[in-house]
Parts: C-alpha cells; structure tokens; sequence
C-alpha cells in the first residue's frame, strides 16, 4: 500500500471504457468546424516519427492541444458513428475490432495533454482541462449511450461463444459489455438524457476539484520567519525551504510546502512544537474554507454518484463501481476491514501508549496529538532499535536507488535492463528518458523518470502511458513514473525517505505492468485491470527494495561507497514493522471514509464534510483523535477527483494478493530469474487478457490467504 495515485492515460482509458454515440446534435465539435483548427505543423497532426511513437516534446506547445482534442473527438465520432451504423452483420472484426482501431488523433493528444496535466501544468493548460471536460463527457456519452453500437455489441456478446475466437477475444468482447451496460447503454431514452446531464456536472466537478487542489499545494504552504524555528532540519533542507520561499515571493523567509497526505514528514524532525501544530493544521483543514474550498465539490460529487448510481440499478455508487471488481460487493470490503479493525486498533494504542510514555519521559507536560506523533515516534524508534534515522540518511541517494536499487532488480527478477536516452526529447529539465531491453537485447520500451516536486505538479506518485502496448496497432509502450521528490539544492546529493526508497520500487511496479504487457488489443494491455487487482503487481515489486541482496546493492554511503554496515542494516529490517498500527489504521480510516461517501443513496441530502467524517470513523471503531484519516476529504484526491471513488480499499485488497505472493517467491529461491520470469508471464505481461483471480491462480498454483499480509505489516 502506498500513497499513490496510479493515472492510466485517457488514450487508454478510452478504449476500456468505449464511447457511445448519439445524433450529431449531442457531439460538441462537428468533423467540419474540427478541420479547420489543426494544419500540418501541430505536431499531433500525424504519429511521432520518433522510437515507438515516443511524443515529440520539443516540438508540442501549449496552443497545439486543444485544435488537436476538438478534431479529435470529431474524428472519432465519425469513426464510431460509420461503426455503429454499418449495414453489414455485427462481427468481430468490423465492430469490437474497428473501435479498438478507432480514435488514433484523440487518443495521441490526449495521451500527452492529460498527463501534462498532473505533471507539468501551468494556467494555460488548466484552462484547457476546463473547457475539454464538459466536451469528454459528452463524447464519452455519445459513445456507451448509442442505441445502434450496443446492439452491435449485444449480439456478440450473445453469440461470443460460438464464434470460433480466442479467450482473449472473447475477453475483450465481455469487457466492452460490461462497459456499456454499467455506462447505461440498456437505459430509456429519458434515463440516458438524465445521465448526460449528471456526466456533465461530474465532469466539470471532478476537474474543478482537481485544479483547486494544485492551487492549494502553493497557498497552504507554511512560512517561517526565523531558522531558528526549523530547528531539527539539517542544513541542506533550510536551504531548500529558503529557496522555495523565494520561488513563493518570500524573499529571506523559509517555506514548509504540505503534501498530499494528513500526515507531513517534515513533522518527523520539526522540533518547535507549534510550528508542529501550525504544519499539520495547515495540511489537515486545506479545501474546508477559502477561496479553494472543496467541501461543497465533495458533497456534490457524493449525491451526483448516487444519482448516477440509482438510475443505473444499483443501490449506491459503491455498489456501482464494485460490481465489476475482484470484491463484488461493499459488504465484502467492510468484512475484510471489519476482521482487521481490532487488531489493528489494538497495535495503534499500544504504539500511543508507548508515545504519550516518550513524551512523558522527554519532558514534555501535554497529551499526545496528531502533531506530535512523528516527531515521538521517532523518539521510540531509536531507543527500540538504536536505529537514527540521520545515520542512514547518507545510504539512501536517490541515483543510487534508482540505478543499483530499482533497475538491479528488474534484472536479477525479469532479465530487462534500462539504457539512458539522452537524445529523446522531454517535457522538464527533471525528466529523463530511457530505453528497457530484453535479455535477448530486443527493446521493449521507452520509460520516461519524473522524480522531483515542482510547481505544476500535483501531489503524490503515479504511472501513466504516452503510448499503450498493442500488437494490433503495432504498438510498444512508452511509459512514465511520476514522483514528488524534493530535489537537493544544485550541487548537492539528492536523498530519499525508506518510504520514497518503497514508492519508487512501488511505481516501477506498476511501470514494468504497462512495459511487459504483451497482448493483443488495445484495451485489455497493461494496466487496464480493475482497481483492486492493479496495485498487486506494485505491491509485490516495492518488498524487493527491503530484499537483502538487493540493499547491499544500492544502500551505500553517497561519499565513500560503503555499503551499509550490517548491524544498521539488521536495524532497519526490524524496523519495518514499527509504528504499522498507525501506518494502518491511517490508511483503513480514509478507505472506510470513501466507502462511507459512496454508500448514500441518491435521496440523501448534501453533507457536512467535518460531521459525515467524524461519524464514519465513530461507526467503524477507527476514531483516534492522534490518528486522523491519511486523507480527509476535502483533498482526497483518489476518492474526488481520481479514478478511485469507492475504490480506495484496492491498496488493502491488492496487499493481500501481493504478500502472498511475494511470501511464495521466498520459498521459490527469491531473487532469481526463474521465479521473476513466471510472475511476468503469468501476471504483468497479460494485461486484462485472462480474470484476474484466473491469473493469480495460475502463478501462485491457489487463491491468496491474509497471513502473509498480517506478517508483512507486523500485526501477527
């Protein structure tokens, strides 16, 4: 489990869900008006000339995105509508395997431009997302909602097994049905106009919640007057807060910027309780109030999804967006959380007590807070394994990570090597471009590295594709990882957390998901699985940044080389288990808040965010005051503005999948070839092809048990 919000590419994300066509009338550009914004020079005019279609960043301006989305969409449209309305009897090839060839403009644009969005946006770009959310909505509408493309793909699905086609094709047609029927391709006419109008406002909802909270990242930030007050940062990290005030309009001052998450890991060193409370009330109270506020959006997008879900069939939205899922049910995921809550709770009081005792025996005359827990359980940490975490700082530079951490591992598990390209153009100065090639020196892959915060970014860690792996399209993938890294002033080594050690193995994980994919269609490569399987594979590969062989591989001294000594190693492995109640409970606080939300009917009223909070945490047994959700909702960017809704629980879930098997590998040999080549033959390179428990079967030779996640997060 990580703080992670995966984004799979709108081009992709498009072809999984389909698109549903109606009368001209409802399409928001015609073909004609289209053709006359886009010429030759736009470079989205024609497929990128480069390696794999890698895009041509130093070529694509901000004014070249929205002539291209317009035509876009109209090409599309015309793609589907010629579809839909063929004379010819439905059949494989020119009904399912025609959309999957359709929306080749759209789908090359959107690609780069919504992930310029999360990664490098600025107010232009913004702008754009704007004005193009209401208009995707309405295509995605004129698509799943079209009378005549469902018929077409009913009767396949009717007819699919006597067709004589492959499991994967057969695969692919069960997925383009399920898509259509859950995006209300069964409805009345009168249903479908209702739910046009609700995909509207989300639309424009989700977005606008999305902007706000990249309009936050910069307001919320904490300024300090004094060095004084950062007491406990060490000296490269006053130079950076120096500098990022400057870059904030605050010369001579120092800026604490608030990441994505309730819990703040500045808050781990900050010795000035107050300014303690000031960061962590800064992060804990952003979108409640102000000019940015995103309550009001949460409020809404939860009726909104209830309404949706009710004309659809279904009793809440949660129900909705599980039916198509490894769970099923949200009974299902109450179930496995309510198992967990004693235990887990239990940990999380103990690991208070042992606090509030630190605290006691330091001195300090208060009771525990949310503010102070990082600070104190540090405090435990070192008088329980002798273990600072300044002494480990210096093993842990981010190059090194990378290079002789994360890609040794692909090589010792999958055999594939990463190469850099230097010659490829990218979209930051902070990005770099490589090349992955197979054992047998075949290339595979264009991965592109994105680590480091910057203004224009938006807050956590994420995988998305510029081009999706096909062998229909003659595609390979060209892929990116996406982090929030702050980078070290210039001159100076860059060094990472154990935890943005495991996110970056994390990541990966989900990078290799996309870069092994080996199928067919369009729709089924990579990672377009559903929610609660696809951070299995992500899961598994952070474990191995914790593998023996693979620390003393990349944990060494940035100066000398040294690897790190073996008694600071063993101290960090135990380690690992340490303060897992409150990592846990964290994250259960803020799944069961987004179950909770998306559990209203569509008859209940607008909420208050604070109270609907509190009370869902009070129900479930989860309200300790020091351990408040890892995200609240006003800037809950999963559950809100991402694909997450309903869904948070899938970190938990995946967990389960990937401890049990990362737990069988251990009895297979660990690191070797043999096992990592059956996990990427079996899992990753097979995209959505075959059902996700079918595949975890087929590696792990039965269905997962939760022993070996209680194991891996110490609450045995």
């Amino acid at each position: 489990m990580r703080k992670t919000l995966l984004a799979v590419s709108i081009a992709t994300s498009m072809m999984i869900t389909g698109c549903s066509i109606s009368d001209s009338a409802n399409n928001p550009v015609t073909q004609t008006e289209a053709a006359t914004m886009l010429n030759s020079q736009n470079p989205f005019a024609q497929a990128s000339e480069l390696q794999y279609q890698t895009p041509p960043f130093n070529e694509i301006k901000v004014e070249h995105y929205k002539p291209a989305l317009d035509q876009g969409i109209a090409e599309h449209y015309q793609q589907v509508l010629e579809i839909a309305n063929n004379s010819d009897k439905p059949t494989f090839e020119n009904t399912i395997v025609a959309l999957e060839k359709s929306g080749e403009l759209l789908n090359r644009t959107s690609s780069v431009f919504y992930n310029m969005t999360g990664s490098d946006s600025n107010p232009a770009i913004r702008e754009i997302e704007s004005e193009m959310a209401p208009k995707m909505a309405a295509h995605s509408d004129n698509i799943h909602l079209n009378a005549a493309l469902f018929e077409r793909i009913n009767t396949l699905y009717n007819q699919r097994d006597s067709l004589s086609l492959s499991n994967e094709e057969v695969r692919l047609i069960e997925v383009y049905h399920q898509r259509f029927v859950l995006a209300g391709a069964k409805l009345t006419e009168a249903q479908k106009a209702k739910i046009r109008v609700l995909n509207e406002e989300q639309s424009t909802l989700t977005n606008e919640f999305a902007q706000r909270l990249l309009k936050m990242s910069k307001d919320s930030a904490v300024i300090v007057d004094s060095e004084a007050a950062l007491a406990g940062l060490s000296a490269s990290e006053i130079r950076a807060a120096k500098a990022e005030a400057k870059a904030l309009g605050h010369e001579g001052k120092y800026a604490i910027t608030i990441t994505n998450t309730t819990r703040q890991p500045i808050l781990a060193k900050l010795e000035n309780r107050q300014l303690r409370e000031q960061v962590w009330l800064a992060s804990a109270n952003r979108g409640l109030s102000g000019e940015n506020e995103t309550a009001s959006l949460v409020a809404r997008l939860a009726q909104l999804r209830a309404e949706r879900a009710e004309l659809l069939g279904f009793k809440s939205w949660a129900d909705y967006r599980l039916a198509p899922q490894m769970a099923k049910t949200p009974q299902a995921v109450y179930d496995m959380f309510g198992s967990m809550v004693p235990k887990v709770v239990a940990n999380t009081e103990k690991e208070a007590a042992d606090i509030q005792a630190m605290i006691n025996q330091t001195g300090g005359d208060f009771t525990l807070q949310p503010w102070d827990w990082a600070f104190y359980a540090e405090k435990v940490r070192h008088a329980k394994y002798d273990l600072d975490s300044a002494s480990i700082k210096p093993y842990f530079e981010f190059n090194r990570v990378l290079e002789d951490g994360v890609f040794f591992t692909l090589e010792k598990l999958y055999g594939v090597t990463l190469k850099p390209r230097p010659d490829l153009p990218v979209y930051h100065e902070d990005v770099k471009a490589y090349e992955m090639f197979d054992a047998d020196g075949t290339s595979m892959a264009i991965f592109y590295a994105d680590y480091f915060a910057r203004e224009g970014k938006r807050g956590g860690a994420w995988m998305s594709s510029f081009v999706s792996q096909s062998t229909l399209l003659g595609q390979k993938p060209v892929v990116v990882n996406v982090m929030n890294i702050k980078k070290a002033p210039d001159g100076e080594p860059t060094f990472v957390s154990y935890d943005e050690v495991t996110t970056m193995f994390h990541e990966m994980g989900h990078g290799t998901h996309g870069m092994f994919s080996k199928v067919k269609y369009p729709s089924l490569a990579g990672t377009s699985v559903s929610r609660d399987f696809v951070e299995f594979p992500s899961t598994f590969e952070e474990d191995w940044a914790a593998h023996p062989e693979v620390l003393a591989n990349y944990a060494k001294h940035y100066e000398t080389g040294e690897v790190i000594p073996q008694d600071l190693l063993d101290k960090l492995l135990k380690s690992r288990s340490f303060n897992q109640g409150f990592d846990t409970l964290e994250y259960m606080s803020a799944a069961l808040v987004d179950l909770e939300w998306h559990s209203l009917s569509a008859d209940t009223p607008l909420q208050n965010v604070a109270e609907f909070e509190a009370n869902a945490l009070k129900k479930h047994g989860v309200d300790i005051a020091a351990v408040p959700p890892r995200y609240k909702s006003s800037y809950f960017a999963h559950a809100f503005p991402g694909g997450y809704s309903a869904s948070y629980y899938a970190y938990m879930w995946s967990e389960i999948l990937a401890a049990d098997a990362f737990a069988y590998v251990q009895t297979q040999g660990g690191l070797n070839r043999e096992i990592g080549m059956k996990f990427r033959k079996t899992i990753r390179e097979i995209g959505n092809s075959v059902d996700p428990m079918e595949a975890y079967k087929s590696f792990r030779g039965q269905a997962p048990t939760t022993d070996a996640l209680l194991e891996r997060r110490g609450l045995n």
